[in-house]
């Protein structure tokens, strides 16, 4: 942080990421409660919140679990806020629709940061579209200053109009980083909660009527939004009228500086007269969005006559370059280029796990995780993946046709967020399978956050401790076993027995994640005089592992932890252990 001096007064400046200034901006507006499931993009806005002492911040289990107590917290009178990435609200949609509905006594804020691109998801969405279908605003920020000043104005918005608001943004505007001014904290006065059975007990007879006032605050929230200084017009030449959200404001902005702009920032609500307005004072009006056609389609049902883009950008990201080709018209072109795929950890326990599902030649059910690189060559033992927590469900609906040499891998914290649910049906379906729980005790692929396996809190308070073991034998597991992965001929040898005996029996593979070890094993070491450079090692996929001279097997020292995998597959004794 840096101070600067203007006029004799003392400004303070922050550089922020787009997620650090959405926890800013909610922190400086009287946010009180908050609550997440880690997720990329989003995940630092909860990390962030949680430095705050005034604000009451959560890992929760997930994202409904979290949506609900955020939300819980705003119906009863404090100024809360839920964030999650954008497959999380999915999680939470059951509670978000309802939401709607009931609406809010203090302000709401649900964050969603989707992600173009799919840097680090399963699918590409744009919840904007789950927005309109929930009737819910959406505020879209294109930079951290907009994101901060957004998470602001949302909590005021939420209040004004009884309804949640929903902050949407993207992967580039939530890791991008800008110098945006900070101020102080407002001191919000909690609300008393007064209970009112219409407004929120959402059975038949009150939701009808609540539907009906959704739709008159909707309506309400639309004349807002023709106002808002959210949505503002910026006059250049009339030859070309560009209307946009979000980053692509910045990218449109830089690419065509003599155009003239709509920039909308509540972008739902559409402000058609607005629109409207802008387009009848330019000859050409185009649409430059990312992801669907949402600002296109509000234009069109709206009667405005405009240009969208090629269908191919509707997946992808939007760069600064594409620019041009939307303005011709043009398709998005192949982009193939030439990247490194990720690999796990040097030593990681999870390689272990899948070389030796390789090496039994099963079928795997996989979940979302750093596990989930079980799926990539070289080891290609990860078979499906497709939400948290259907690695479970999958393996009971894939043994009905595969047979018994098809099993379940899921991480801890996926297995506490959602797998727990498909264990139990199988007990209760009496469903015979095998599941392995690799359980490296944090929430790795999103940056080492704790769980209740872990025992502790968001804000590094003692919590309760979770137990798998008791936990999956009150879901009905028949057999709960826990094993180191590093023990190859143990864990073989246990996946055989249960394999074999046709029961529900869970297997926790246990080590913890190297990045929380503080020290390493000693690297392993070849003799050149034994390889045969048969590189049978190499299946293994350990980045420690190359190819050297003649052929033979060489080890980076400086990533290699002495897991000892690569001893174990060497049939020439060449690769050995060394003391530290």
């Amino acid at each position: 942080m840096i101070k600067k001096k203007t006029r004799g007064v003392n400004i303070n400046w922050g550089l922020l990421s787009g997620d650090e200034a959405v926890a800013r901006g909610a922190y400086e507006n009287g946010v009180a409660v908050a609550a997440s499931y880690p997720g990329t993009p989003a995940t630092e806005i909860a990390e962030s919140l949680s430095l705050f002492s005034e604000v009451d911040c959560q890992w929760s289990v997930n994202e409904k679990v979290a949506y609900e107590v955020a939300y819980s917290a705003a119906v009863g009178g404090l100024r809360a806020l839920f964030s999650a990435k954008h497959v999380g609200l999915n999680v939470a949609m059951d509670a978000l629709m309802t939401s709607a509905y009931t609406g809010v006594n203090a302000g709401f804020v649900a964050v969603s940061a989707d992600d173009p691109g799919m840097h680090s998801s399963q699918n590409e969405q744009d919840n904007r579209l789950m927005a309109r279908m929930a009737g819910i605003p959406v505020l879209e920020p294109g930079s951290p200053a907009d994101a901060k000043e957004m998470a602001g104005a949302a909590f005021g918005i939420s209040e004004k109009f009884d309804i949640p608001v929903i902050l949407r943004l993207t992967t580039r505007v939530a890791h991008s980083k800008e110098n945006v001014r900070l101020g102080a904290r407002l001191r919000v006065r909690p609300r008393a909660f007064v209970p009112d059975i219409p407004k929120y007990v959402m059975v038949p007879g009150n939701a009808r009527k609540r539907h009906i006032d959704l739709l008159r605050r909707l309506s309400l929230l639309k004349a807002f939004s023709e106002q808002s200084a959210f949505n503002r017009i910026e006059r250049g030449k009339s030859s070309l009228g560009i209307v946009a959200s979000g980053v692509s404001y910045l990218y449109a902005r830089e690419m065509f500086p003599d155009a003239s702009f709509l920039k909308l920032g509540l972008v739902y609500p559409f402000p058609a007269e607005k629109a409207s307005r802008f387009a009848a004072s330019v000859k050409e009006v185009l649409v430059i969005e990312e992801l669907e056609p949402f600002l296109e389609d509000e234009m069109r049902k709206a009667g405005i006559k405009c240009r969208g883009k090629a269908y191919s950008f509707r997946h992808g990201e939007l760069r600064p370059e594409y620019m041009p080709l939307l303005l011709k018209g043009e398709e998005r072109p192949d982009g193939k280029t030439i990247g490194r795929s990720p690999v796990m950890c040097a030593g990681c326990p999870h390689r272990q796990v899948f070389w030796l599902l390789k090496k039994m030649k099963l079928t795997v059910a996989g979940d979302i995780g750093c596990y989930s690189l079980g799926a990539s060559p070289p080891l290609s033992s990860l078979h499906t993946c497709v939400c948290m927590g259907s690695s479970l469900t999958f393996l009971e609906g894939l043994r009905k046709s595969t047979g018994r040499d098809t099993v379940a891998v899921i991480g801890d914290s996926t297995f506490v967020h959602s797998g727990i649910t498909g264990l139990i049906n199988m007990g209760y379906n009496r469903s015979p399978g095998t599941v392995l729980i690799l359980d490296n005790g944090t929430t790795a692929m999103t940056g080492n956050q704790p769980h209740p396996g872990t025992g502790i809190t968001l804000q590094s308070g003692p919590g309760k401790k979770l137990s798998l073991e008791a936990l999956c034998l009150a879901c009905g597991a028949d057999n709960v076993d826990v094993i180191d992965p590093y023990d190859i001929v143990g864990l073989e040898r246990l996946l055989l027995l249960r394999i074999e005996e046709e029961k529900l029996s869970v297997i926790i593979v246990r080590s913890a994640c190297l990045l929380l070890k503080k020290e390493r094993g000693a690297p392993v070491f070849i003799d050149a005089g034994r390889c045969s450079g048969c590189l049978l090692c190499l299946g293994a996929g350990c980045p420690a592992l190359k190819k050297g001279i003649e052929g033979k097997i060489r080890v980076d020292v400086s990533l290699c932890n002495g897991c000892g995998l690569c001893v174990s597959i060497c049939r020439m004794s060449a690769i050995r252990k060394q003391e530290k």
